[in-house]
């Protein structure tokens, strides 16, 4: 399964099953101050877990940072 992740491409042997499968395998987060879109949608916290990925598919993920 080949994703794009922020625009950056990964091939998976073993593909994450969900979206949350994904963003744990992928960044070691506690899902706090995260923003999510799959597709250029914008997925809910509470849905990450039902959101079933696809070969080709593309997730931004956008964390906060501080800088003035």
């Amino acid at each position: 399964m080949e994703l794009k992740i922020n625009q950056e491409k990964k091939n998976y042997e073993i593909p994450p099953t969900s979206l949350a499968d994904l963003l744990s395998s992928e960044i070691m987060f506690d899902g706090q101050g995260i923003a999510v879109a799959l597709n250029e949608q914008v997925i809910p916290k509470i849905k990450w877990s039902s959101t079933i990925l696809k070969d080709q598919d593309s997730i931004l993920i956008i964390t906060p940072s501080q800088g003035g």
